[in-house]
């Protein structure tokens, strides 16, 4: 079968077992979200999560183009610590479509684009919760809105897919990663001095108890986050999610929104704008 001229190979392959969802399905699902994922996607390194033989076995990351990768997908030169390497971009449907096909679940971008990429152009805080309690990490999220609302910054908001929250906002470019990451360590160090039942910027899990880690760390040279409406390599096939602030409440977990009901969703969110 062939998918936005791409060849699809081992279609039926199941990629989630619980779901029983296929590859040929996953696939489908990317070809479909593509015109609300790819402005996400659109001119940055991207990081790869792929199982080729489905989540329940060993997955692995990839960052460098595998050598036989077609010509049509676009590249960007990273210099690294240890000289460079030469990173996949995702702009268009058939470039999606084919990194799917590779068995990639999840796609991971930088938060910078290619033609300035020591230069972010977001800040992104990843809740991540140390237990269950979805409703602590809702709680979390308005509480750190709060605080940057009172530096003239509404940030959006994401289901992260998995178990935590993402709150990102976009900067004007012209800083370096180092100012960047900066400037985010002391907003979550304040978010956790003014709220330390909740918050923790402690990076050691065992020492975080229950409350909330408040990840600034992605904010770094070559870091990543995943990408809106990215699954996530979970039993129930989660999909990363943007969500309006007046919708949190009735989320029930970071998992709301899944393969099954995504399409749904974006459904009725396109015909709201007509």
């Amino acid at each position: 079968m062939t998918v936005a001229g791409v060849e699809i190979s081992n279609y039926d392959k199941i990629i989630f077992p619980k779901k029983k969802i296929s590859k040929g399905d996953m696939v489908k699902y990317y070809e479909k979200i593509a015109p609300l994922m790819l402005p996400f996607l659109k001119d940055r390194p991207l990081t790869l999560h792929r199982f080729p033989n489905g989540i329940n076995n060993n997955g692995f990351y990839q960052k460098s183009i595998s050598d036989y990768f077609p010509d049509f997908i676009k590249t960007v030169e990273i210099e690294t610590e240890e000289g460079s390497n030469t990173q996949i971009l995702c702009n268009d449907t058939k470039t999606l479509v084919y990194i799917a096909n590779q068995g990639t679940v999840a796609f991971h971008i930088w938060l910078s684009k290619k033609d300035k990429l020591r230069q972010p152009d977001k800040i992104i805080f990843d809740l991540d919760p140390s237990d269950d309690d979805f409703e602590k990490i809702k709680k979390g999220a308005k509480a750190l809105r709060e605080i940057l609302k009172e530096k003239d910054i509404d940030p959006s908001l994401m289901t992260s897919g998995k178990s935590g929250l993402h709150l990102y906002y976009k900067i004007r470019r012209g800083k370096d990663f180092d100012q960047v990451k900066a400037t985010a360590r002391e907003i979550a160090e304040e978010a956790e001095q003014r709220h330390p039942e909740l918050f923790t910027t402690e990076i050691r899990k065992e020492k975080r108890g229950s409350k909330i880690f408040v990840d600034y760390l992605r904010n770094a040279y070559a870091q990543t986050a995943v990408c809106p409406y990215s699954l996530r390599a979970t039993e129930d096939a989660g999909v990363a999610t943007p969500i309006e602030w007046r919708e949190l409440s009735k989320i029930k977990s970071a998992a709301e929104y899944t393969i099954d009901n995504i399409l749904k969703r974006t459904g009725q969110l396109n015909q709201n704008k007509n």
